[in-house]
């Protein structure tokens, strides 16, 4: 099973992205990142709507999304590793996690999105949300593996 991450904006070389990167190695999973910006100068309603073309626009046919929103479900760690496993069992081939910009996600997304999933009430740095994001999939797969890594 492939796993997306697509996220609005790039990461630069920074302390968050060498956390993204250090789990990305332990994931055994392909995980792809891939980044989409939108250049042009926009009132946020249209920033948006443009970011979530681009977002979906990233993500293959027949592939499980999960936008990632402050509002959505929050789950705990064994429950995600329960619904990816699930997919993979299924036999669904791509699981896309997708994390919109500074605005926020757009409609079209969610409604897009298999589901809607919220990392807590806080507000987050995307930069940083792409390394706990990556942790959480390797924990997942950790879970999945039977592995000791994930203690209750």
């Amino acid at each position: 099973m492939r796993i997306l991450i697509c996220a609005v904006g790039r990461a630069r070389k920074s302390p968050a992205r060498a956390v993204f990167e250090e789990y990305v190695r332990l994931v055994r999973w392909p995980l792809d990142l891939i980044e989409v910006e939108e250049r042009k100068r926009l009132p946020p309603e249209q920033r948006r709507a443009a970011e979530a073309a681009l977002l979906l626009r990233a993500v293959p046919d027949d592939t499980v999304v999960i936008a990632l929103d402050e509002a959505g479900k929050t789950l705990s760690s064994r429950a995600l590793a329960s619904r990816i496993g699930q997919w993979r069992d299924d036999g669904r081939s791509c699981v896309a996690f997708l994390i919109g910009g500074a605005d926020g996600l757009d409609d079209a997304v969610r409604r897009r999105a298999d589901l809607i999933l919220s990392l807590g009430r806080l507000t987050w740095p995307h930069l940083l949300v792409r390394g706990m994001l990556a942790e959480q999939i390797y924990r997942s797969q950790q879970i999945l593996a039977g592995h000791p890594y994930h203690r209750d």
